[in-house]
């Protein structure tokens, strides 16, 4: 059974937030296992690109509009890069060896 044209699909690459417009615009986050670039929007933050460095391995996570999190992980280290436009556009990086 094929799904309707205006059904969302939750595979989709992009998401619904709302980056385009407003806000603080585009900056990369530089971290000790890779570099985050996010678009600050008036209601939301989107992912540009993250880019891990040699032997790290990326995963994101976005469970609202308004804050992203990208997570850099090797053997012996994590970064976690956490953007946020609540209550104004931030971005803090924890670094963490193991």
């Amino acid at each position: 059974m094929k799904a309707s044209s205006g059904t969302p699909r939750p595979t989709a690459p992009k998401s619904a937030v709302d980056c385009d417009e407003g806000g603080a615009g585009l900056h990369t986050v530089p971290s000790q296992g890779g570099k985050v670039t996010v678009r600050y929007g008036s209601r939301g933050v989107c992912l540009i690109s993250a880019v891990p460095g040699q032997g790290y391995k990326t995963s994101t996570a976005q469970t609202a509009d308004d804050t992203l999190t990208v997570t850099f992980t090797s053997a012996d280290h994590r970064s976690v890069v956490t953007a946020t436009i609540t209550p104004s556009a931030k971005a803090s990086v924890r670094e963490t060896s193991f």
